[in-house]
C-alpha cells in the first residue's frame, strides 16, 4: 500500500473550500484507460484545505488550512478515506495559499501576510510541531486593490532541489531562498513587471527555463533559470488570451507537459485552458488555442498520464480533458461533482 492506494491504484486528492461547502480532502479512484474519478472517501476535519501536497513517502499527504490564522495538516492516505494525523500546525501566517515538500519540511506560502514557513517533518513523515523559521516578504506593487503589500502564492523547490522558489503577487517578484537549519533564507529577488501579479510558477523539464503565470494580467513570464546560482532572468510575456478580455480574467493555474512541448494554464472569468507551444528549447511561447475549462473559475491544473484536469471552484466540478499528444490541445473527457474544488494532486 502507498499513496497510490491500496492495490496501487491511482488515486486523485482533491482539496476545497469547506466554507464554501467543499468536502475537505476528497479521494477519487482515476481509471488511467478513460482518465475517469470516482469519489471514494472526504475528511472535512481541516477547514479550507485549499492546496495539497504529497510526501515523497508512500501514503502521506499534506494541506494548508487557508484561513485567517493559518495551519498545515497531514493525512494518511493508504485507505479510501483520508485520515488526519494530528492536530494542525499553525504556519505563523495568514492564508497559506500553497505548498511543498522539500528537505524534511514542509514550506507554506502565506497569501495574507506575505510570508513563507517551514514545518519540520519527523522521519515517518509527520508534522514534527512548531514552525522552524518564517521568511517575512517586503515590498508592494502599483495596483492598490491587490498589491498594497506582499502576498506571497506559491513556494516550490527548483528541479535541481538547491533552492526554493517563492512567488509574490503584492510585489511583483520572485525570491530565491535556501533552506538554512530549517529557515528559509533570502539569497535573492528577482523583479517582474510592475503589475503583473506573479502567481504560480512552473518550470521546463530541462531545468533552464521557468514559466510564471501572471494573476493581474493574463500573461506568463518566460525566464531563465540558472540553478548553479539562483538566478532567474525574465525574457519576454505571452498572452494567455487571444484578445483583450471584457470582464474578468485571472489566471490561476499553470502545468508544463513532461517532454517539455506545451505549456497550459487556466484563466478565471474567461473560464479557459489555454494552450501554448514551447518553442527555441525553451525560451519562447506561443498561443495555440483556448479551449473551455468544463466548468466555472478554475483554479487549479494537473497533469496525470495523458489527461489533464482542471478544478473549477465556483461550478464545484473536477473535469477531465484527453490531450492530444501531438497538438496538446485538450478534449474534454468527463468531470467529477467536487463542491469549491480548488486544488488537485495524484499520487
Amino acid at each position: 500500500m502507498g499513496a497510490s492506494g491500496e492495490g496501487g491504484r491511482r488515486r486523485a486528492y482533491i482539496g476545497s473550500y469547506t466554507a464554501e461547502g467543499g468536502l475537505g480532502v476528497l479521494c477519487a479512484a482515476v481509471d488511467e484507460d478513460s482518465g475517469a474519478l470516482t469519489p471514494l472517501g472526504a475528511c472535512d476535519e481541516v477547514p479550507d484545505p485549499s492546496f495539497l501536497a504529497l510526501s515523497p513517502k508512500d501514503g502521506l499527504l499534506y494541506a494548508v488550512s487557508e484561513t485567517s490564522d493559518g495551519a498545515v495538516a497531514a493525512f494518511r492516505v493508504t485507505g479510501d478515506t483520508p485520515e488526519r494525523l494530528g492536530a494542525p500546525v499553525p504556519v505563523g501566517g495568514k492564508g497559506p495559499t500553497h505548498l511543498s515538500v522539500h528537505a524534511g519540511h514542509v514550506l507554506t506560502a502565506n497569501y495574507g501576510s506575505g510570508s513563507v514557513t517551514a514545518v519540520p517533518l519527523r522521519a515517518d513523515g509527520t508534522l514534527a510541531g512548531a514552525a522552524s523559521g518564517v521568511l517575512r516578504h517586503t515590498g508592494s506593487g502599483p495596483d492598490p486593490k491587490r498589491q498594497q503589500g506582499p502576498h506571497a502564492h506559491q513556494v516550490l523547490p527548483d528541479p535541481s532541489g538547491r533552492w526554493l522558489v517563492s512567488v509574490d503577487l503584492g510585489t511583483d517578484s520572485v525570491r530565491v531562498c535556501a533552506l538554512e537549519a530549517g529557515v528559509p533564507t533570502l539569497r535573492g529577488e528577482y523583479a517582474l513587471r510592475p503589475g503583473s501579479g506573479p502567481r504560480h510558477l512552473a518550470f521546463h523539464p530541462g531545468g533552464e527555463y521557468a514559466y510564471v503565470v501572471n494573476e493581474l494580467s493574463p500573461t506568463v513570464t518566460v525566464c531563465r533559470w540558472d540553478a548553479g546560482t539562483g538566478a532567474l532572468k525574465p525574457l519576454g510575456e505571452t498572452s494567455v488570451l487571444p484578445s483583450a478580455p471584457e470582464g474578468d480574467a485571472y489566471p490561476s493555474g499553470i502545468v508544463v507537459s513532461p517532454d517539455g512541448r506545451f505549456v497550459w494554464t487556466a484563466t478565471r472569468g474567461e473560464d479557459v485552458v489555454s494552450v501554448l507551444a514551447v518553442e527555441a528549447g525553451g525560451e519562447t511561447l506561443r498561443l495555440l488555442a483556448t479551449v473551455p475549462c468544463g466548468g466555472a473559475w478554475p483554479r487549479d491544473l494537473a497533469l496525470s498520464g495523458r489527461f489533464l484536469y482542471v478544478a473549477n471552484e465556483h461550478s464545484g466540478n473536477v473535469a477531465g480533458f484527453a490531450v492530444d499528444p501531438a497538438s496538446g490541445l485538450p478534449r474534454a473527457s468527463g468531470s467529477l461533482e467536487a463542491p469549491a474544488a480548488s486544488c488537485v494532486v495524484f499520487g
